[in-house]
């Protein structure tokens, strides 16, 4: 880990007067420390803070080196959850593989081409019950949507060409979860009205874009949880208190079920419908009441 640059200043100068030719040539004190003997716009003092300076940038780089490093040990580790991921986000769509490889033959191919046919724009694995979970999704303009019936059968082929022997996978690649959302906006009525709409006419649905836009910075797979999503509510201009009343989600064909506290959706991701979205808006003056 980087030194402080004051650790390193520190260094330097004590090192500096210790040197007895230095305590000769100046006239230094056993019994001071540098900062005593020389004032901080002195000549010496510059020189050392742009040098200690210049070797805290250098540890900064070789820490950032280091991580770089690990990551890509870690991403290339065969048969952990990053590798098969990384696997997943490698694959090309209509294109074959080189003889007895899971690499693909990008022979005579355009970087464009190449680029375009990796259409995985996001993937997870989680461990359950024994088996891996392959969870997938390609982007849609600013969005996320599922793989097609083709590409995802070629997805499933590709990945059991290079999943390890006896384990046992399963890829996904579904439509968002749904969310479903009741909540109380106590809210400031110089700046919004009683439909939530801002009254500078600039957004009519302030709250519904906020919640849209929290979801979407979500990681992939990442979990939702209930009070960072009070958190960003409360950032919306004219939001006084938000408070999530009650939280649902389904995906495919299951019933509503409730969220106390966070939840990681099965597809990976999370949106939420008009219908989905039920506000009550009150007034700030009604806090007290």
């Amino acid at each position: 880990m980087a030194r402080t640059i004051n650790e390193i200043y520190n260094e330097i100068t004590d090192s500096f007067i210790s040197i007895s030719i230095i305590k000769v040539f100046y006239g230094l004190e056993d019994n001071k420390t540098f900062s005593d003997q020389f004032s901080p716009s002195s000549l010496e003092a510059t020189l050392f803070y742009h040098v200690a300076s210049a070797i805290w940038t250098l540890e900064k780089l070789f820490d950032l080196h280091r991580i770089e490093v690990n990551n890509i040990i870690g991403n290339l580790k065969p048969g952990t959850t990053r590798w098969y991921a990384n696997m997943v986000r490698s694959f090309q769509f209509g294109f074959n593989l080189l003889p007895d490889s899971d690499l693909f033959d990008n022979t005579g191919r355009t970087d464009q081409e190449i680029t375009q046919s990796k259409i995985v724009a996001h993937s997870a694995v989680v461990e359950r019950d024994k088996k891996l979970i392959i969870k997938t999704a390609k982007s849609n303009g600013n969005d996320l949507e599922p793989l097609s019936k083709d590409e995802k059968t070629a997805l499933d082929e590709f990945i059991e060409r290079f999943r390890y022997a006896g384990v046992d996978v399963e890829s996904i690649s579904e439509k968002a979860d749904q969310l479903k959302l009741a909540l109380d906006i106590y809210y400031n009525p110089l700046v919004l009205n009683s439909q939530g709409h801002r009254l500078d006419g600039t957004s009519m649905t302030p709250v519904g874009d906020a919640v849209r836009a929290y979801l979407r910075i979500l990681p992939f797979n990442g979990e939702l949880v209930l009070a960072f999503l009070t958190d960003a509510l409360q950032q919306v201009d004219g939001v006084v208190i938000p408070h999530v009343v009650s939280a649902w989600y389904k995906y495919g064909a299951l019933d509503w079920l409730n969220i106390s506290v966070k939840y990681q959706p099965y597809s990976g991701y999370l949106r939420i419908d008009d219908a989905n979205l039920i506000i009550n808006y009150i007034p700030q003056s009604e806090i007290l009441q």
